[in-house]
């Protein structure tokens, strides 16, 4: 079936035009979860260190093994030794000591631990190796075309970049699919081993900025301060991505700064039509009428400006030639702040009607015939 795009036209002239908002960090973005818009852009696909961000893939891969089956949070992990040489951000796994993988997630999200990190990625692939190669191919799934992995960790290695664009990409992959990530994320302090490892989140957000929902710190000297900082707030999660700031609290401060812009310039209009669609009549068809349906593009991104005052106007086809597959648009929902439009949304078939054969077009017609005696 062949994808239709909804086709938005608010003013979203987002980050190569005069910014609203500016940024300390050479380079950030911006983006809202639910549809991917990019709000705010500065030199986003530079390819640079993300130092522990890197993690936020370490942990997607490791969210969709447990959604398949793989690992469950119960799993238990034995560290090896390779493990337990990262050094770094850590809770100091001995060789050997074993941790459910839920535990060692949240050593991951709360304090970025690189043994935990490493013993996570052996348990998926076998090797870190292995699921870097994981990692790598998962990338280049999610189009982060600025991206090459070359551990679990961050640490420093040599080609070991991404950008601003790819990290929000990722960081978005894993918020919106995987939402139970916030048990870990949103964690302010927590212990491990039974009360005597303590736990304080890297993420001063969490703390300190309302709404705030994760995502994950990262520094190293050569990286110096990154942040995918993800908050939500009305029903709306943003994603701000900072790198390379020259201290930790500039890449909050500049964080901060760019969710707050977008709370307070844009909204999330989930777009639900005002009187029912009308059945569209079908011609040569098993059946007499196809029920139309909202497709792609019912949740719209808007200025704030723009969303208070919406109005809609439904266009549908006279009628449909059989076969009629499902999916196949009918019409369009127009929706209009004052003169402008903002959003075209396809109104789709909900279901397929076969094209009549001529035995049951007979048959039709004979019980057409009957009933008329």
């Amino acid at each position: 079936m062949k994808k239709l795009i909804t086709l938005l036209f608010a003013v979203l002239a987002l980050g190569t035009s005069a910014r609203a908002v500016e940024v300390a960090a050479p380079s950030a973005l911006l983006m809202e979860k639910e549809t991917g818009t990019i709000l705010f852009a500065k030199d986003e696909h530079n390819k640079l260190e993300p130092a522990s961000v890197t993690k936020v893939m370490t942990i997607l891969l490791t969210m969709e093994a447990i959604d398949s089956g793989q690992l469950s949070y119960d799993t238990v992990v034995t560290a090896s030794a390779h493990a337990c040489s990262m050094g770094g951000s850590q809770i100091w796994l001995k060789e050997n000591e074993q941790m459910t993988v839920g535990d060692m997630l949240k050593a991951v999200c709360v304090v970025s631990a690189n043994d935990c990190a490493v013993a996570l990625a052996e348990q998926i692939s076998g090797s870190e190796d292995a699921f870097v190669e994981r990692m790598n191919a998962r990338a280049k799934e999610l189009g982060m075309n600025d991206t090459t992995f070359r551990n679990a960790t961050g640490l420093p290695a040599a080609g070991h970049v991404t950008s601003a664009h790819d990290i929000a990409v990722m960081s978005r992959e894993l918020i919106l699919n995987h939402p139970d990530i916030r048990q870990y994320t949103t964690i302010w302090m927590d212990t491990l081993r039974d009360g005597t490892s303590q736990l304080v989140n890297t993420n001063k957000l969490i703390r300190f900025y309302e709404g705030a929902t994760g995502l994950k710190t990262g520094s190293t000297d050569s990286a110096q301060y990154c942040l995918s900082g993800t908050a939500e707030r009305d029903g709306m999660e943003l994603i701000a991505v900072i790198m390379k700031d020259a201290t930790s609290a500039q890449r909050f401060e500049d964080a901060k700064a760019l969710l707050s812009y977008g709370f307070s310039t844009y909204a999330l209009k989930k777009i639900v039509p005002e009187a029912p669609l009308s059945p569209v009549p079908v011609e040569l068809g098993t059946q007499a009428t196809v029920q139309p349906v909202l497709g792609d593009g019912g949740t719209l991104l808007l200025e704030k400006a723009l969303a208070g005052d919406l109005r809609q106007s439904v266009t549908l086809a006279e009628c449909a030639a059989a076969p009629v597959e499902k999916g196949s648009q009918l019409g369009t929902l127009t929706v209009t702040a004052g003169e402008k439009v903002v959003a075209e949304i396809p109104l789709l078939a909900g279901e397929e009607v076969p094209r009549i054969t001529y035995g049951q077009m007979l048959l039709r017609l004979l019980r057409i015939g009957f009933l008329s005696d």
